[in-house]
């Protein structure tokens, strides 16, 4: 059987390959994408968007419980588990079902199966209809990642829930142990505390979030114990001892063990790669760490074969996945293309409250050379916050003493998963405080503070 041919063949439908499929297609090519589960990847369908849709339920239920003091009354306040997952996977069927739709509106042929690559320019797909054989000069492994499982803290769907699991809830957890407080870890910690589990969470590294700035870090986890967590910072979870409905987690803090029962846990303690059975060591692709190595045109070294998103390594972001599934398709096509640089892409946590951040944290800029300058501006400073009801945030800009140069924005509080993009846009335009300070921000809003932060950095703050 001969192979059918394409200009590119994407491996993952997630948003890194579909987004990349659609680029190509627009560029004239013809495209195939192979997809082994469901289109739209694990962000629509088992990450961003479910969770979000899952924290907007506990968000409103939460608010609820707060309505005396909007002058409103809401008695009986509850909630119904199944009603919650439901409106969540329902969220997570529409998107799913609006890629297919992309799909054929862009002429993209989808095969649905396992894709292997046995030779250079080779791709065999193996479905539920049997084995597909196609070729093309190009392929983009857009494979992504999944959980990563600990010896001894396996994941068995009934006590111990990964992400899949927690998305579809048998049960509300009583007493629940979430062992890591990256992004997911939090905002399952952020959820199912709102909805009344009594949480713990356990974190190796000496801070939550330990990606953000310290002072984000150390702002977030007051609100978090606020709200009643247990945070446990420079822990570990050593052993699980699962017994009937119930589990002995053995946790060591400062060189001492102690051992804490719970309901359920949840893991989340990052991810691996998505690079078995693929056939890329035949191929003499450099794998590191489950993750595909790459150079910045996400260039795999093999001649027409490219990476990108989770596969490709960090920061494990969906919108970086799609941006390089453009910049790819573009390079492809002979197209100026430009490498995707990772202090570029904000990061997002929409935990109550959100967290969202782009470039240098102040430790990083100083420890890169640069003389810093630091702005700050509180929630209760601002007019829209306090009408809002949520006085509890803070927004902090970090600049280049010499230059000006926005090095790096850092913020907590209500809605800072929106304005975060406003210094995404002024550092890809190469914005100075200059710029930012004789920007007319709209007042009442919330990104007013954005001002603020800046005009503080520079001993001009007018509200504080």
């Amino acid at each position: 059987m001969a192979a059918q041919t394409f200009d590119i063949i994407v491996i993952g439908a997630g948003p890194g390959g579909y987004v990349a499929a659609i680029r190509a297609a627009q560029l004239g090519m013809k495209v195939a994408i192979v997809e082994r589960e469901h289109m739209g990847g694990i962000c629509l369908n088992w990450g961003c968007i479910p969770t979000k849709a899952m924290l907007r339920s506990s968000e409103v239920f939460h608010l609820m419980h707060r309505a005396k003091e909007f002058g409103l009354r809401a008695t009986g306040v509850d909630y119904d588990l199944n009603a919650v997952v439901k409106r969540s996977r329902d969220v997570a069927g529409q998107l799913s079902g609006g890629v297919s739709h992309l799909m054929k509106k862009n002429k993209i042929t989808v095969f649905m199966g396992e894709a292997t690559i046995p030779a250079k320019g080779k791709v065999t797909v193996k479905g539920e209809k049997g084995t597909d054989e196609l070729a093309s000069k190009n392929i983009i492994l857009a494979t992504g990642a999944r959980a990563r499982e600990l010896p001894g803290l396996e994941a068995d769907g009934d006590l111990v829930w990964t992400y899949k699991h927690a998305l579809q809830p048998k049960r509300m957890p009583k007493k629940l142990l979430v062992i890591g407080s990256g992004a997911i870890g939090i905002e399952f910690a952020s959820f199912y505390n709102t909805l009344g589990s009594d949480t713990t969470v356990v974190e190796v590294m000496d801070r939550v979030l330990p990606v953000e700035d310290a002072e984000i870090s150390a702002f977030a986890k007051k609100q978090f114990v606020k709200q009643g967590m247990k945070i446990m910072e420079k822990s570990m979870v050593k052993q699980l001892d699962r017994s009937k409905g119930k589990v002995t987690a053995h946790i060591e803090t400062g060189g001492k063990v102690e051992t804490m029962d719970f309901d359920t846990v949840i893991s989340a303690v990052g991810i691996v790669g998505n690079v078995e059975r693929l056939g890329l060591e035949a191929l003499g692709v450099k794998v590191d760490r489950t993750h595909v190595v790459t150079d910045e045109y996400c260039r795999t070294g093999v001649d027409g074969l490219y990476a990108i998103g989770d596969i490709a390594g960090a920061p494990w972001l969906a919108h970086k996945a799609s941006h390089e599934g453009v910049m790819v398709a573009d390079l492809i096509a002979g197209k100026h293309a430009h490498p995707v640089k990772p202090e570029t892409i904000a990061g997002c946590t929409y935990c109550h409250p959100q967290v969202a951040s782009v470039g240098y944290t102040e430790a990083k800029a100083k420890e890169l050379g640069h003389d810093v300058k630091v702005g700050r501006f509180p929630f209760i400073g601002n007019g829209k916050a306090i009408a809002l009801g949520e006085q509890e945030g803070m927004i902090k800009t970090i600049f280049d003493a010499k230059t000006g140069e926005l090095l790096g924005a850092h913020m907590v509080g209500a809605e800072v998963t929106e304005l975060i993009q406003g210094y995404v846009v002024g550092r890809q335009l190469e914005t100075t405080e200059e710029d930012l300070m004789n920007t007319v921000f709209p007042h009442p809003t919330l990104s007013e503070m954005m001002h603020e932060s800046v005009l503080d950095a520079y001993d001009r703050v007018i509200h504080m």
